[in-house]
């Protein structure tokens, strides 16, 4: 039963980050996917590759998206 719930949130997200044309939703969006992409792994028993999910899908990519953000809409300003 969580692993139906699971598989169809991720499902959600990735669809969601497809749809979304607002930049910072699509990447909380695709960060959530992350997030969700590391419980299923840990569910699978694979530690070893959630933390990595969790801390690069999630964790690094989704800042850098943010930080990218940030400097595109004060580049637009400008």
């Amino acid at each position: 039963m969580i692993d139906a719930l699971l598989i169809g949130l991720m499902l959600w997200a990735a669809v969601l980050t497809a749809v979304f044309t607002d930049l910072f939703r699509a990447t909380v969006s695709f960060m959530v996917f992350g997030f969700l992409m590391a419980l299923i792994w840990a569910r699978l028993g694979s530690i070893d590759l959630a933390i990595a999910e969790a801390a690069v899908g999630s964790g690094v990519t989704g800042g850098l998206f943010l930080a990218s953000l940030r400097r595109l809409h004060h580049y637009r300003e400008n």
